[in-house]
């Protein structure tokens, strides 16, 4: 079955809904930490509402870290509950392939949702990627996969990326916080490194759009070149 590639850092996979790493509760967790951030749950719900109005699926499928903290709190709880009240109606059902983060999490499952280690959806498996399973083609989070790019002046921006290789696709993290791994300096998923990514094609989110940047070893050569001249 066809996988299309969204620009809103999501997959349509038949009437199949695909996001991943929405680490909901993330400002709460850091403000506990010292560090406060400008809360942007709302922004998030409103964007995967704004999908899955436009596309219509059957099936919401979270691949993996729907929440974010380790340490379940009262604030989490709130969102996640907050999250499903408007979420669940839009949909017939929803999928969470668990992640690392979503520990303390099976209570969920009196809001109606499903929570899975994986999930099959078109001849491909999904799950979070942040340990191999058996299997022969993947979609995964968790690697949340970036690029770094500079200008003629030096300038650095870092933009999310879509992975897309013939037995594994990389999603962007859904959440707005999530600014990314550069995946031309590291890999963090076990799943870039048993697969030969360098082949993959780079697709990267741009408004409306979906930009082709080629395949990622290719792409590293030429940003490694421009590097160079700078």
């Amino acid at each position: 079955m066809k996988v299309k590639v969204l620009p809103q850092r999501a997959l349509k996979i038949g009437r199949n809904l695909v996001v991943a790493d929405l680490h909901l509760g993330y400002e709460v967790s850091m403000a506990k930490e010292g560090v406060y951030l400008p809360p942007v749950f709302h922004r998030t719900i409103n964007s995967l509402k704004f999908l899955l109005e436009r596309e219509k699926p059957g099936r919401l499928i979270i691949a993996g870290d729907l929440k974010h903290s380790f340490v379940p709190f009262r604030q989490e709880r709130l969102e996640l509950e907050t999250f499903f009240s408007e979420i669940s109606p839009l949909v017939e059902e929803v999928i969470l392939v668990r992640g690392n983060h979503d520990v303390g999490i099976l209570w969920i499952r009196e809001l109606g949702a499903e929570i899975m280690d994986e999930f099959e959806a078109g001849g491909w498996k999904i799950v979070h990627g942040h340990r191999l399973v058996e299997g022969e083609r993947f979609i995964i989070g968790h690697e949340h996969p970036a690029v770094r790019l500079k200008d003629e002046v030096g300038a650095l921006i870092k933009v999310p990326v879509f992975l897309r290789g013939e037995n594994l696709i990389v999603l962007p993290a859904f959440s707005p916080w999530a600014y990314g791994n550069d995946v031309l300096r590291e890999i963090v998923s076990p799943f870039l490194r048993y697969f030969d990514v360098s082949s993959s094609e780079v697709l990267v989110p741009v408004g409306d759009e979906v930009l082709s940047f080629g395949q990622l070893g290719k792409l590293s050569e030429i940003l490694g070149r421009i590097s160079g001249k700078l």
